[in-house]
This record gives C-alpha cells, sequence and structure tokens, in this order.
C-alpha cells in the first residue's frame, strides 16, 4: 500500500494536496466531529459587522456568520467570572457559584466530558478560576487549575499569580510560568499560535479547544496591527499616548476578529474545516463603568459600554455556529440560547455523555445547527451575585425574546425599552405570570461562600474584576 509521503512524490506536491485535503476532510467527517469554542473578552454584540454594525471592523466573524448561523438571543452573565462557571458547567450559577475567581474543584465541565469522550483537549487565554486574583485572601488556590478541569494542554493568563496578558507577557504553559519577552510577543497571538499548534498535532484525532481570549479586555493597548514601529521605548509610549481608549478598543476589536480568522484558516490548511464546528461568543458586554467605558452606535442608537450590568448591554452577546456542510449558510435565529447551552450542544454534536447524577440547566440546540426546527427554549433564567452596590442580595431575573421580570417585581417590555427605565405598571399580565413560574421554579438561595465580595468590588472597580 502506498503511504501518504510516496503518494506525494508521485503525483507532485500541489495536486497531492489538492487530492488529499478533501480525502481526509471527508474521512475525518466519518469518524468525529471537532469542536472549537471561541469566547471574546468584554465584547459585546453591538461591535460586529454582523449585527449591524458600521463602526468596527470584524469581516472574519462575518464571514463565518455568513457561511454559519447566526442568533440574535444569546445571554451571557454580566460580568466574567459568572460566565465562564456557567458555560464551563451547564448550570446556572444559582446551583455553583461560590466566589469571585474561583470554579468549585469538585464542578464537572465540558473539558472533562470531552477528555471522557476521547477527545484531546486544550485551553488557552484567561483563565481566573483558580482563585488567585479573589479577594478573600484564604480563598487563595481553592478553586480549580485547568490540568484538573479535564484539559490535556494550556496556555493561560491568571492562573496562579498576576501577570502581563498583552506585550511581553508571562503565561502559565502547561504548568510552568514561561516569559515571552520578545519586544514583539503579544499576549492573544502567543494563544493563538498555541492553539494552532493543538490543531495541527491533532489533525488526524478528535479534539476539542476552548479559546477564552483576553481580547478585548482593559487595558486598551495597541495590537500588532495597530502599534507604530519605534526604535525607542520611549517613544513607543508617546505614541500609544496619542491614541484614544475608543479608538484602541476598536482596533483591538479587529485584531481579536483577525486572530479568530487566523483558527479558522487553519482548520482549512490542515483539511478538517468541514468536520470542526466552531462555536464564538463572548463572556458579557462591552467595557463600562469607573474603570473605563466605550461607546457604540448601532442602528443609530448609541450603545454605552455595559459590563456588570443586567440590561442587554450587559448580558446580551455574540453567538456565531460555523460547520461547513452541516450548519445551514446565511441563516439568523430568534432563538433563546444561554450559556448553559453550551455544554450539551457539544454533547449532542459529539456524542459525548454529559455527567451523570448532575443537575443541568442547559438546552441543546444541536438541532438547529442541523437545519432542523429543535426544540427552542421558552426563557432564560439568570442569578446574579457578583453584581456590587445594586441590591442587598442577588439580582435576578427570568426572559424571553421581548420581556424581562425581576425577582422585585419590575417588569420590562426590553424591546421598546432596552435601557430598562420604566417598568410596566399596568398590564403584562400574562408574561408577567410566565416568568415569575420560571423565578418559581429555582432555588431559592444561591452557593455564596462570601458577601463582603461586593463593597470590596465597588470600592475597587465599581462593578468587578478582571
Amino acid at each position: 500500500m502506498i503511504n501518504r509521503r510516496d503518494f506525494i512524490k508521485s503525483v507532485g506536491a500541489g495536486a497531492a494536496a489538492t487530492l488529499i485535503t478533501p480525502i481526509l476532510a471527508q474521512a475525518a467527517n466519518d469518524k468525529h466531529t471537532n469542536v472549537i469554542l471561541i469566547m471574546s473578552d468584554d465584547t459585546g454584540y453591538e461591535t460586529f459587522g454582523c449585527y449591524g454594525s458600521e463602526q468596527y471592523k470584524t469581516p472574519r466573524i462575518d464571514e463565518l456568520a455568513e457561511t454559519g448561523l447566526r442568533f440574535n438571543h444569546c445571554y451571557s452573565q454580566p460580568l466574567c467570572c459568572p460566565s465562564r462557571v456557567k458555560i464551563m458547567t451547564g448550570k446556572s450559577n444559582v446551583r455553583n457559584y461560590v466566589y469571585w475567581d474561583l470554579l468549585d474543584p469538585g464542578e464537572k465541565t465540558f473539558g472533562h466530558m470531552m477528555k471522557d469522550a476521547g477527545y484531546a483537549t486544550c485551553v488557552a487565554g484567561k483563565w481566573q478560576l483558580y482563585g488567585e486574583g479573589t479577594f478573600a485572601p484564604e480563598l487563595a488556590g481553592k478553586g480549580t487549575l485547568p490540568e484538573d478541569a479535564g484539559f490535556d494542554e494550556h496556555c493561560l493568563f491568571r492562573v496562579t499569580e498576576e501577570s502581563e496578558r498583552y506585550w511581553q507577557p508571562e503565561f502559565r504553559v502547561n504548568g510552568k510560568m514561561t516569559p515571552f519577552d520578545d519586544e514583539d510577543a503579544f499576549g492573544p497571538k502567543v494563544c493563538t499560535d498555541f492553539i494552532c499548534d493543538f490543531i495541527e498535532k491533532n489533525r488526524d484525532e478528535p479534539f476539542f479547544a476552548y479559546y477564552p481570549m483576553m481580547l478585548t479586555h482593559v487595558p486598551f493597548v495597541t495590537t500588532p496591527a495597530s502599534r507604530q514601529p519605534s526604535f525607542h521605548p520611549a517613544m513607543t509610549w508617546l505614541n500609544e499616548a496619542f491614541i484614544t481608549d475608543q479608538q484602541k478598543f476598536e482596533d483591538m476589536v479587529t485584531y481579536m476578529d483577525t486572530l479568530v480568522g487566523q483558527i479558522a484558516d487553519k482548520l482549512d490548511e490542515v483539511g478538517i474545516r468541514e468536520n470542526t464546528l466552531i462555536l464564538f461568543t463572548g463572556d458579557n458586554g462591552s467595557p463600562g463603568g469607573s474603570k473605563g467605558g466605550v461607546v457604540s452606535e448601532l442602528n443609530g442608537r448609541r450603545i454605552d459600554g455595559g459590563k456588570g450590568k443586567t440590561t442587554d448591554a450587559g448580558t446580551r452577546v455574540a453567538l456565531v455556529a460555523n460547520m461547513p456542510g452541516t450548519i445551514p449558510a446565511g441563516e439568523v435565529t430568534d432563538d433563546l440560547v444561554d450559556f448553559s447551552d453550551m455544554m450539551p450542544t457539544m454533547a449532542a454534536m459529539t456524542g459525548a455523555t454529559l455527567p451523570k447524577g448532575e443537575i443541568l440547566d442547559g438546552v441543546s440546540f444541536s438541532p438547529q445547527l442541523r437545519g432542523k426546527e429543535g426544540t427552542p427554549r421558552d426563557w432564560i433564567y439568570s442569578y446574579n451575585d457578583a453584581l456590587p452596590g445594586l441590591e442587598p442580595d442577588a439580582v435576578i431575573f427570568a426572559r424571553d425574546q421581548r420581556w424581562k421580570l425581576y425577582n422585585d417585581g419590575r417588569l420590562y417590555d426590553i424591546p421598546n425599552d432596552p435601557l430598562e427605565e420604566n417598568p410596566i405598571t399596568e398590564g403584562g399580565e400574562k408574561p408577567r405570570a410566565k416568568l415569575q413560574a420560571v423565578l418559581d421554579s429555582m432555588p431559592s438561595e444561591g452557593q455564596k461562600l462570601h458577601r463582603r465580595e461586593r463593597d470590596w468590588l465597588v470600592r475597587l472597580y465599581g462593578y468587578g474584576s478582571s
């Protein structure tokens, strides 16, 4: 039997590549579905061209939407740590959010699920789940390490210690703190290259890559595409000083988009694009509050960065799914998606088994990914106990595409009141009854270990941490 190397010699490298790529892709399709879940940091839905933005340039994500499926109603938690806990476990925060910067080490994650299914697993980007950044020193190191969350390989910012995330960063790479001190080293590019190397190594085997990106979180910085070349460090600082934070953020959005495109290109390069599911989303709204906010315009409406708020500006995020040949191209859906839905959807698309004995809140949207109607969820429930200074207790709401009911009785008609300034006082009996039943169906209390966190977050940040 002729091997691949001899075959290339006999027909020529170019012709062989043309023939082999679709053959390998088809063979892989017959065996397994790879999954790449990409989650940008602090990038609201309003910053993407495929959602109508003319202010931000996101051609690669727009292309994924044009050749895949875009969701109009995907909702995260309004802050990063709660969103990470929710997306990784398939559970509402009311069941397992214990403290800022912590993932309970007893939780089963989608890393565990995919590894148990025989997949190679990788995570790169921002972790923030081990407890090193918590405001309760006695909880430092009480969270979960990536290798204990089901991941074979990792290249991560903020695991066991604080470090630089952007220029000349230092990351924890497979258990070892590793500096990248070349003057041109840019943290998000380092992590993207790590993901691409992982894809290359596992091109013939099933794999799952989780990429919780660092972009576009503060600090606002220039990127390799926007930084002006300089022969002196002082001049580099001067160049940075003359670029506004708003412009830096817009440039960071574009570079984030470029890195997403790099991953899609890598899948094409190794011939496994058609049997790899790409899910792209964001962890919460765009930067806002006292740490520095941005302003966007979408369809003639001003949207202030809403991170930390429970309005759409803080919780509505992009979701684009792409898998050529499986996911219908150019479709848009108004079906509701909650972050807890990612885990069961991945299980349904790959044949992985959900953790046994666990109460999961997620609903699979895999039928929609295959062009079918499925059974979309009727509501979303959101438990928020990392929001400082808003209420003495957790801020909880239930919602559908139009109506939103808080646990204190406030009801809003969101399309007509996106800033939630005018609660409904008359009428609305039917949606109120529907959503109150949702609130009543969930646990009455969460798992929070310490409540003094709220005061710390207000004093230090206005709304939250890294």
